[in-house]
């Protein structure tokens, strides 16, 4: 059966990212670790050279752009069977990227830098629209909502109307809701249980929850031990009509995927029928 949603492999090529921070900074390690997610089963390879956790320091676009760049060309290079994607938020960081043989922007700003869209549109980019209240420095300073939903679903909409006044082809614009951007714990439990309703806006729907605190206030634990929550809440926003899975782990995200797709979609093994 083939999958319903698409597994996309983290690279935080990063000295400070929440949950694994240094690990990949060196660009072989970087290399490395995405060849093995696409062993894995990543369809999409996510590089970043910044982090977005609360608190994070910002990063100049050239020092981002030393850090992502040969991890891109490198993987490039060893011809992986996966697309890549730059998460950035700066059209500099962006033009390089794509450049490289990066095909994906991910930005968390949802085209915040005047000049991305543009970029975007000329390299007839993907792009990926993220909600965020506030920024990385500010967002989770008592972050509050009538509906956080509808707002959630206002903006992307909002978003989704500048990338295509900007020549971005609607078929190449995702959308995220921004999970732990700008949120509560309450505020994410009720984006991941109704998280349907974006499919409003008629377009793929990207989920990151991965090693987020949320998990770990709810079930304890640090990053690192967040994998049991983080499948939970992948396979709901599956069965919600999550169209991409944002993980670090990707071996368990898609043994899990698989298994829930099954179950979701009507099975079909060893020489059994779909069910009826």
């Amino acid at each position: 059966m083939a999958p319903m949603a698409l597994i996309m492999g983290i690279v935080n090529v990063t000295p400070d990212s929440f949950s694994d921070g240094g690990r990949f900074l060196r660009a072989e390690a970087a290399i490395e670790h995405g060849v093995r997610m696409v062993e894995e089963g990543a369809a999409i390879l996510d590089i970043g050279g910044e982090s977005t956790r609360p608190g994070a320091d910002a990063v100049d676009a050239s020092e981002e752009i030393d850090r992502v760049i040969p991890v891109i060309e490198g993987l490039v290079n060893a011809e992986v069977a996966a697309s890549i994607s730059i998460d950035t938020s700066k059209a500099q960081v962006a033009e390089r990227a794509l450049a490289a043989g990066a095909t994906t922007v991910n930005d968390v700003t949802a085209l915040g830098d005047p000049e991305m869209a543009g970029v975007c549109a000329r390299a007839e980019a993907q792009v990926i629209l993220m909600h965020m209240k506030g920024t990385p420095r500010t967002m989770q300073a008592d972050p509050t909502y009538d509906d956080v939903v509808a707002e959630v679903s206002e903006f992307l909409a909002e978003r989704v109307a500048v990338a295509l006044e900007a020549g971005i082809a609607k078929e190449r614009i995702l959308v995220d809701p921004g999970i732990g951007f700008g949120k509560t714990v309450d505020h994410n439990l009720e984006l991941i249980e109704r998280l349907g309703e974006l499919k409003a806006l008629d377009r793929p729907i990207v989920f990151g929850a991965s090693r987020k605190s949320f998990i770990g206030k709810i079930g304890g634990g640090e990053a690192a031990d967040r994998l049991g929550g983080t499948v939970a809440a992948n396979v709901i926003a599956l069965e919600r009509g999550a169209d991409v899975l944002r993980v670090h782990d990707v071996a368990p995200a898609r043994e899990a995927m698989l298994v829930a797709e099954a179950i979701i979609g009507g099975w079909q093994w060893a020489g059994y029928g779909p069910r009826t």
